[in-house]
């Protein structure tokens, strides 16, 4: 269901952007039979999945959880190559590790028998079965949405108005997250491991429409998943397959505007003069570098809204923990406390709940000196939230979160945490990403589907946005789709 197109020619088109999106825009139009020419500002691919040698050790500076890798799959299908051909991939078992204030522990498993296992030694019976019903939820949530809500281009929001919007509702994804899988699980610390994905829709769990429980779906059941070479390699094999099958990729070449003739585009100008004619452009951008770019943006009722931010630590370690795996959840004990704080009050978390991703737990060869790497994320207010001044509070900032897993039970982690990379909220704003957040547009309902910013631009007729700013999200799978729908807006497939 592609839905309305670009009109007129579309045999030569540049897509600005080498992230999941672009690429995955790239390798669609490519298969389509479109000549593509690939415009990166930076020498690497990757963009927010990108990853940086520190020191001899390969850091996913963005990015560091894999699900759906099917959408990787169909993006190079597109090309006659696939996903198994340029890229191995370990199913993480568990998928995270969680531990909370109490000193408990509880491994998150996609495995149904096994997960229910692990949920009957840690908190009884009774929340297994909760835990059975709760998974059959999550995945008709998921089969509901996942052609018609997930993976369709709207003109408008009449769209929506398909059987499985009824549906939809009948499962109460118009009612909220938190009281929902309150209804299968019992325990608190329980209904965490299968709530905390909203925080990537930018959205408190308590808070967030039922439907984003597809993104629980999607680590809980759909599975998690590790590239060899880490997350960076999947953008690397993705260049390397619109390479052979015939793109121009521009690294170090920044797009600077547009050259417009009436509602048209007619060619991409870089930031060094060059001009490059092109029939279409997909903008596969940060949204305001989009707007920039076109030199317009739609007239919106309510204006944007983005996703908190988060303080990111890279470093690395001479030893390892065994309560480290390869994803950890360090969660603390005011955890509704905390949305309140980094969403709606634009303060730092009083008590921290932290992401800790170790990828050598699964590859050792990515730390170049034989130790550990380790990064530190710590969700926080995004840039228009809170007002707090970075650049003064951020080393200390730093100190306090490592003082913090110390005492979450890594025994001596602060003496032996080097870190290589800090990053802020005005870090992320620095590299040009809007509210200073990498999780851009938050997932409101005035922000979803239909009413989130179309990819089709009603200022050029022949340019197409792609990206987590547009259709349809945050997150890796649903940018790796975004730049399929993209492809779809101009090939009409």
């Amino acid at each position: 269901m592609a839905g309305r197109t670009v009109t007129g020619p579309t045999d030569h088109v540049v897509v600005v952007g080498a992230g999941l999106a672009g690429l995955s825009a790239a390798l669609h139009l490519l298969g389509a039979g479109r000549r593509v020419t690939l415009l990166e500002q930076a020498k690497t691919p990757g963009g927010r999945a990108g990853q940086q040698d520190f020191g001899g050790n390969a850091v996913d500076t963005g990015a560091s959880v894999l699900t759906m890798p099917e959408l990787v799959d169909e993006a190079f299908h597109a090309v006659g190559e696939s996903l198994a051909g340029n890229l191995p991939l370990t199913r993480l078992d568990p998928a995270y590790r969680a531990r909370f204030a109490d000193g408990s522990t509880l491994a998150l498993r996609t495995d149904g028998d096994a997960m229910e296992a692990e949920i009957r030694a840690f908190a009884g019976p009774a929340e297994a079965r909760g835990y059975r019903r709760l998974r059959r939820w999550l995945t008709e949530l998921y089969t509901t949405q996942k052609d018609h809500f997930i993976g369709a281009n709207f003109d408008s929001p009449f769209g929506l108005a398909r059987p499985e919007l009824v549906k939809l509702a009948a499962l109460g994804g118009f009612g909220r997250l938190g009281p929902k899988v309150e209804t299968f699980l019992r325990d608190e610390r329980v209904r965490r491991l299968f709530s905390f994905q909203a925080l990537y829709a930018g959205l408190d769990p308590a808070r967030a429409m039922g439907a984003y429980g597809v993104i629980a779906y999607m680590d809980t059941v759909g599975g998690v998943y590790y590239p060899r070479g880490g997350m960076g390699a999947i953008a690397r094999s993705m260049a390397g397959a619109a390479g052979r099958a015939g793109a121009d990729l521009r690294f170090g070449t920044e797009a600077a505007w547009l050259e417009r003739v009436s509602s048209r585009v007619r060619a991409v100008r870089t930031r060094s003069g060059e001009r490059i004619e092109c029939d279409a452009v997909v903008l596969a951008t940060e949204l305001t570098t989009a707007y920039r770019l076109l030199g317009a943006r739609p007239r919106r009722i309510l204006p944007l809204s983005y996703s908190p931010s988060a303080v990111v630590l890279h470093g690395r370690t001479g030893r390892s923990w065994p309560e480290l795996g390869h994803h950890t959840i360090f969660f603390g004990d005011a955890w509704e406390r905390t949305f309140a704080e980094i969403v709606r009050e634009g303060r730092l978390m009083s008590d921290p709940s932290l992401l800790v991703t170790r990828p050598t737990a699964t590859e050792p060869g990515l730390a170049g000196d034989g130790g550990e790497i380790v990064s530190v994320l710590a969700p926080a207010p995004n840039l228009h939230r809170g007002r707090i001044d970075w650049p003064r509070v951020g080393g200390a900032y730093q100190e306090e979160l490592v003082r913090t897993l110390e005492a979450r039970g890594l025994t001596g982690f602060s003496g032996e945490f080097a870190v290589d990379e800090l990053i802020t909220p005005e870090d992320w704003a620095a590299r040009g990403l809007a509210a200073g957040t990498p999780f851009s547009l938050a997932h409101t309902f005035a922000q979803t589907g239909p009413f989130r910013p179309a990819n089709l631009v009603r200022a050029a007729g022949n340019v197409v946005l792609a990206g987590s700013g547009t259709t349809p999200g945050v997150g890796v799978p649903p940018v790796l789709i975004s730049g399929r729908l993209a492809a779809e807006r101009i090939t009409g497939r």
